[in-house]
């Protein structure tokens, strides 16, 4: 089974490639064929996380007193999973209030209160829980690392599934990180349901205001302007690339330096001691 995930998983990833790719070139068959393709296969992969998460309940039901809280809305949704599905939409390291926003605009329900505290309170399960079960999840949430100590980096929270150069957060990382986000929920913008277009349209519009030729606007919802999902993504692939070659250069240096330094808990947790050990060498 893990290893069917991981080949879906780059499936889902080379899928994504090809839906900026066709965007850019203005491919709108094309487009429209592999977002079709790329949502069977988010189904699949959902449905597959779904099974494994079953057959891990009983490692997890001594550990995960976040799982039974209630949403606002009224529905029984764990915040583990909340912030799962947000990370994964997104594809990079993401901040617990982005995390709540994305998760409320494309999977609905209302805004869970994911502050600081709660998000400490989750990772430090989570680490309780590999220390104790290695591997015995599915997934975890784990910590981003800095690139230069490889110390969790300061409220932000991953998946233990990417690849580790994924989860490093070096010098250009913020901008190119917040690029590509930009870029996942601009392709996922038309496929949501008609409810949530407004909302999403709103979020999608504050990434864009902060990206130069993104916001090109169109007649919105509800007395709203909304962006064009397919501007949105052509400006942010224009300016990431500009980023990419040099960040990608960054974190798979400290990745590299990560994997001969850290051991297998501290690789997905970080390493605490390295910052005061940087700080005073």
């Amino acid at each position: 089974m893990a290893e069917s995930m991981e080949m879906l998983e780059r499936r889902i990833d080379a899928l994504r490639a090809e839906v900026r790719r066709s965007v850019v070139a203005r491919d709108g068959a094309r487009t429209r064929a592999l977002r079709a393709e790329l949502r069977t296969a988010e189904r699949v992969w959902e449905q597959a996380i779904a099974e494994l998460t079953d057959e891990s309940d009983s490692v997890e039901s001594s550990e995960s007193s976040e799982s039974s809280e209630q949403l606002a809305g009224g529905s029984l949704v764990p915040v583990r999973e909340q912030v799962h599905h947000a990370l994964i939409l997104l594809s990079v390291p993401a901040a617990p209030r982005l995390v709540a926003e994305v998760h409320a605009a494309f999977f609905g329900g209302t805004a869970t209160s994911l502050g600081a505290n709660k998000l400490t309170h989750l990772r430090r399960d989570e680490k309780r829980s590999f220390e104790t079960a290695p591997y015995a999840r599915p997934y975890y949430l784990c910590s981003a690392l800095t690139a230069e100590h490889l110390a969790p980096a300061r409220g932000l929270v991953a998946v233990s599934t990417w690849p580790l150069e994924r989860r490093i957060v070096g010098p250009l990382s913020p901008r190119v990180d917040f690029l590509t986000a930009a870029a996942r929920l601009a392709e996922r913008a038309g496929s949501v349901p008609d409810g949530s277009v407004a909302t999403v349209s709103r979020l999608l519009w504050r990434f864009a205001t902060n990206i130069p030729g993104a916001t090109s606007s169109r007649s919105g919802v509800a007395g709203h302007d909304t962006v064009d999902p397919a501007v949105v993504i052509r400006a942010a692939e224009a300016e990431r690339e500009v980023h990419a070659d040099a960040d990608q250069a960054q974190r798979a240096s400290a990745a590299d330096r990560a994997r001969r330094q850290l051991d297998n808990v501290q690789q997905l947790f970080g390493s605490p001691l390295r910052t005061l050990e940087g700080k005073t060498a």
